[in-house]
């Protein structure tokens, strides 16, 4: 007799609305580049925003539900190694929150979004806009880090992008997987049992605080530019 699938809450709130909030933002920041004009005050905006996501991902990361911790889902080398080899051990859980690759792909994207927002930050398109720290850097390295942010930046976020809608197709066509749903209910239906995330009212109040906290420290940082 087959048993039943089992209901375990994988993704907490905070995490769903980090992911869904940032998507929206990564494809206004890129739309909003590409016009140009008046659109780059949004595009400025829209940074600020992703500049606070992240700051609240990384804090997230440490402090979050189980499956949206750093700890629980960044691969070593032997776990990276077992998934491949698929002989991963029964307590390591790797297809319940990011699998090893999955794991790889969220961090490279983490991280270059990050570094798309530093480079922002003392950015000149030498026409009427200036990222709010630029007084800060030296007009060559201005000149740098712009390059970078317009080119090389914008390219592999597209896409990293592109590779993780890609996945998300490959799971749902080819292995019977649906990442979507979960990312949208928060509850994943298991075959054997798997720590679940903590979401509960206290939890969500604490993402809450670290957003607002997040926002006055980008606030704060950006209005260094005077």
């Amino acid at each position: 007799m087959e048993r039943p699938p089992i209901r375990v809450r994988v993704w907490d709130l905070p995490t769903r609305l980090f992911h869904w909030t940032l998507a929206l933002c990564v494809v206004g920041s890129v739309v909003s580049a590409k016009i140009g004009g008046n659109a780059l005050v949004w595009h400025f905006r829209l940074g600020y925003v992703v500049f606070t996501l992240l700051a609240f991902r990384l804090l997230w990361g440490l402090v979050g539900g189980h499956w949206s911790r750093f700890a629980s889902f960044a691969p070593s080398p032997g776990t990276l190694r077992r998934y491949l080899g698929g002989t991963a051990r029964p307590d390591e859980h790797l297809d319940v929150g990011h699998s090893p690759l999955g794991a790889l792909s969220v961090l490279a994207l983490l991280a270059i979004l990050a570094a798309q927002v530093g480079t922002g930050l003392f950015a000149d398109d030498e026409i009427a806009n200036t990222g709010p720290l630029i007084r800060f850097v030296s007009g060559a390295t201005s000149l740098l880090l712009t390059g970078w942010h317009k080119t090389w930046g914008q390219w592999l976020i597209v896409t990293l992008v592109l590779l993780h809608v890609a996945a998300i197709v490959y799971y749902r066509v080819a292995r019977r997987r649906d990442l979507i749903g979960p990312m949208l209910r928060g509850d994943k239906l298991l075959e054997r049992p798997a720590p679940a995330s903590a979401d509960t009212p206290r939890s969500r109040l604490l993402a809450a605080l670290l957003v607002g906290a997040c926002a006055a420290a980008v606030g704060a940082i950006v209005s260094l530019g005077g």
